[in-house]
C-alpha cells in the first residue's frame, strides 16, 4: 500500500504525463489490462482517460483496472485514472518513505 506521502509524489511525477489508454463504449477488457500491465512494467506510471461512452462509472473501471493490472490507484481525476506498479526490470520512481 501506498502512503498519503508517497501518492503525493507520485500524484506531481503523473501532472506532466499524457494518457496513454483510453477506456471507451466497450469498457475493460482483458487485452486492455494484459497492456496495461505491460506499460507500467515500462513506465510504472501511467494515465488512463476514460471516454464520455463509457458505460462504467469510473471507480469501477479505476478498479476492474488496478487490481487486473496488480497496481496502485494512484487517483482519480475527472475522467483520468493515475495508476503505479513497481518496475522489476526498470525502475526508474524511487518512492519517498
Amino acid at each position: 500500500m501506498l502512503t498519503g506521502k508517497q501518492k503525493r509524489f507520485l500524484r506531481s511525477k503523473a501532472h506532466s504525463l499524457q494518457p496513454i489508454f483510453q477506456v471507451g463504449k466497450g469498457g475493460v477488457n482483458d487485452n486492455m489490462i494484459k497492456q496495461i500491465g505491460e506499460a507500467l512494467e515500462v513506465r510504472e506510471l501511467i494515465k488512463i482517460s476514460i471516454l464520455q461512452n463509457c458505460e462504467e462509472d469510473r471507480d469501477t473501471v479505476a478498479s476492474e483496472l488496478s487490481k487486473g493490472a496488480r497496481a496502485e490507484l494512484v487517483q482519480i481525476i475527472g475522467n483520468t485514472i493515475v495508476l503505479y506498479k513497481e518496475s522489476r526490470e526498470n525502475k526508474q520512481i524511487n518512492l519517498p518513505s
